[in-house]
């Protein structure tokens, strides 16, 4: 029956102190999975004088003690942090939390503002290849993205386009023109680009007759 129950545990989100907005959101669904939201949300009420109380009554609010301390069980197990020695319900550790690491999204909307800037004016150099320069946009997409910017792949697509060097102008406006953008996949994206960049490697190589007349003459 143990090897069972654990099978039926969640897996819960790591807190790192870091990542407060990601994990109350998975932690809010996890909760409401479990039906304890509630509990976490409003907080266990407890009558003063439980004698008052019929059987239901007493039951149901045995059953809410319970579920309090499993969602207060999943908190502890979540995060790294020793704040909570002396937090006795599920409530109180979620609005200590909240108070404590809130404040991590003003922190995150400047980084944010500044990962933009870079993301605007990020532009293809001459001497990058073109997975270079995908694996350049992606991964400020990526920080971006952690920051709380919803990336849709839409954006991350026209910001290659409009990053390229001049060299992949012509492909560029034929893949804006047959392509529908939108449900353009990048791994679709970086394998027309390289088509192309390999084309053009190939139509830079000099001729087999020049190369063999530049060789005679450096030996001439």
């Amino acid at each position: 029956m143990a090897s069972n129950n654990n099978l039926l545990q969640p897996q819960l989100p790591r807190f790192t102190g870091k990542n407060y907005n990601q994990w109350s959101i998975l932690m809010k669904v996890l909760y409401e999975s479990q039906e304890l939201w509630s509990l976490v949300e409003n907080g266990l009420v407890e009558p003063e004088d439980q004698s008052a109380l019929n059987q239901v009554q007493l039951t149901e609010l045995k059953d809410n003690k319970r579920k309090d301390k499993k969602a207060l069980f999943f908190i502890f197990q979540a995060v790294d942090e020793v704040i909570f020695e002396r937090i006795s319900s599920a409530k109180e550790a979620w609005d200590t939390l909240y108070a404590a690491y809130k404040g991590e999204d003003k922190i995150k909307l400047v980084r944010l503002q500044t990962l933009r800037c870079e993301f605007d004016s990020l532009r293809m150099k001459d001497s990058e290849s073109v997975e270079e320069f995908f694996n350049r946009v992606i991964a400020l997409a990526n920080q971006m993205k952690e920051n709380g910017e919803a990336m849709e792949n839409q954006k991350i697509v026209e910001k290659i386009l409009r990053s390229l060097t001049q060299k992949f102008k012509y492909i560029t406006v034929a893949i804006e023109e047959s392509k529908d953008l939108s449900s353009l996949s990048l791994e679709s994206l970086l394998g027309s680009l390289q088509s192309h960049e390999l084309r053009m490697k190939q139509f830079d190589t000099p001729p087999l007759e020049h190369a063999f007349q530049s060789q005679v003459l450096s030996y001439g």
